[in-house]
């Protein structure tokens, strides 16, 4: 990374063994690995006990006297409330401590999830659905602060790989999402409903005195910069907008692929996860390269962005696919749209964590633990905006003009980010131009004028 990459590994790798790129390019230190594997089993577990409620959680709301309305907002609320918890803990990381909240979050997201599994014991109605907001409410908290912490201890552990990193674990995530809902759903119907929220949230709880014994304390002094003056910088303010984008499409899916699929093709309930397997399987394995490529070609990464938006707004025209193009619409041709679609996430949420610390850099942000917790908190944050904003807008285009038309909307959203994005960056590259031949006018003048007075 630019930025990161120029900076003294006794400042970006706490005692500087994950400072240096030579160091990190040939092997990694015992604490990389251990950042690794803490980062690892934070992506994995929560992203399991994050998506076991899909399968049986619905039914079980309804017999308790849940509306489908208020199911859809205890699944929503996770995310209006990991928004806040990324804000607040990325502002105050270095107050709080890195190791400290990783830990604390990690422990909050593992007995919430066991208590998840205890909410059938209590009576129908208004207690019942209380009870499920406020667990959930809870869970996104402890979510918002484990992994808040964990980018900023991957971005300081790895300051020149940032991406390549980023994207590795990001295999973990997809691997969590993947396997949450089989499994949930296996469980269930085997042991009924407490066993998937006790068996998963004693896993998460079990890998905290791993995570206490292995991961690297990082200390630093408060920084003097606020989340408002980093939005404020007009690159990271269109950036903030493609994550919402990209987050977006993600939440669109979740509500309403699994009902036009059962509807248009007359799938059996157990193959539509398969339909979903390709997006998921797609991100996590393209992610990895579009992170390294990242890293080894930082110029490359704005191309990722702008290009992976459009992509992603091609795949949404073609999911219904939109009537206009007179296509039919063919189940391997879904299958095929929601593959693509997975790459094209990966080339452009990946580059999205370095571009915005590169440019946090670039504008006075100092090189420390404060500023990343910021960057994490920041890019946590806007992906909850989408998360919350995703699944409530495909509900509603849904039900009014239905899945084709709604797609290609959800997916207008990212041609703009990707153009307005691609407009920025070529405007950004001409002014930098003209500032380049601007300096070097004023030195070819000045360097005339020491020859001139030479002369004399």
């Amino acid at each position: 990374m630019d930025a990161a990459g120029s900076s003294d590994p006794a400042q970006t790798g706490g005692d500087g063994s994950g400072g240096s790129a030579g160091e990190t390019s040939r092997r990694l230190s015992r604490e990389q690995i251990y950042v690794l594997v803490s980062a690892a089993s934070i992506n994995l577990g929560c992203m399991m006990t994050y998506s076991i409620l899909g399968p049986f959680f619905p039914k079980e709301a309804e017999k308790k006297g849940a509306s489908n309305t208020m199911i859809g907002m205890i699944f929503r609320c996770y995310a209006l409330f990991e928004l806040l918890a990324s804000l607040v803990f990325g502002r105050y990381l270095v107050q709080i401590g890195a190791k400290f909240m990783f830990i604390a979050g990690m422990f909050i997201s593992g007995g919430v999830t066991i208590l998840f599994g205890v909410l059938d014991q209590l009576p129908e109605g208004p207690i019942f659905i209380v009870m499920c907001f406020l667990v959930r409410i809870v869970d996104a908290i402890g979510f918002g602060a484990a992994i808040t912490a964990s980018s900023s201890i991957l971005a300081k552990a790895f300051p020149n790989n940032v991406a390549t990193v980023m994207g590795s674990l990001e295999v973990f995530s997809g691997l969590g999402l993947i396997a949450g809902p089989p499994l949930g759903g296996f469980l269930y119907q085997t042991f009924g409903y407490e066993v998937p929220f006790i068996l998963l949230g004693s896993i998460v709880l079990l890998m905290i005195p791993l995570n206490l014994c292995i991961l690297p304390s990082y200390e630093s002094d408060p920084g003097k910069h606020s989340f408002w003056k980093l939005v404020k910088l007009p690159k990271v303010g269109l950036i903030a907008f493609v994550i919402i984008s990209l987050s977006s499409c993600f939440g669109f899916l979740d509500p309403i692929l699994s009902l036009f699929v059962l509807e248009k093709f007359n799938l059996p309930p157990g193959y539509v996860g398969l339909v979903f397997l390709g997006l998921a399987l797609s991100y996590s394995i393209s992610s990895p390269l579009f992170g390294l490529l990242s890293d080894r070609m930082p110029n490359l990464r704005k191309w990722f962005l702008v290009f992976g938006n459009l992509i992603t707004a091609g795949c949404y025209m073609l999911l219904g696919p939109i009537p206009i193009l007179h296509i039919k619409s063919q189940l391997w041709l879904l299958v095929l749209v929601l593959v693509i679609n997975g790459v094209s996430a990966g080339m452009s949420i990946i580059p999205t964590f370095p571009e915005t610390l590169s440019c946090a850099y670039e504008n006075g942000f100092e090189e420390g633990i404060s500023t990343l917790g910021l960057v994490s908190g920041l890019v946590g944050a806007m992906w909850s905006v989408g998360a919350f904003m995703g699944p409530m807008l495909g509900g509603f285009l849904y039900e009014k003009i239905g899945f084709e038309w709604a797609a290609a909307i959800q997916g207008l959203w990212a041609l703009i980010s990707g153009l307005v994005m691609g407009l920025f960056y070529l405007w950004e590259h001409s002014t930098k131009r003209r500032r380049s031949k601007a300096q070097g006018i004023i030195a070819t003048e000045e360097e005339q004028d020491a020859l001139l007075s030479n002369e004399t």
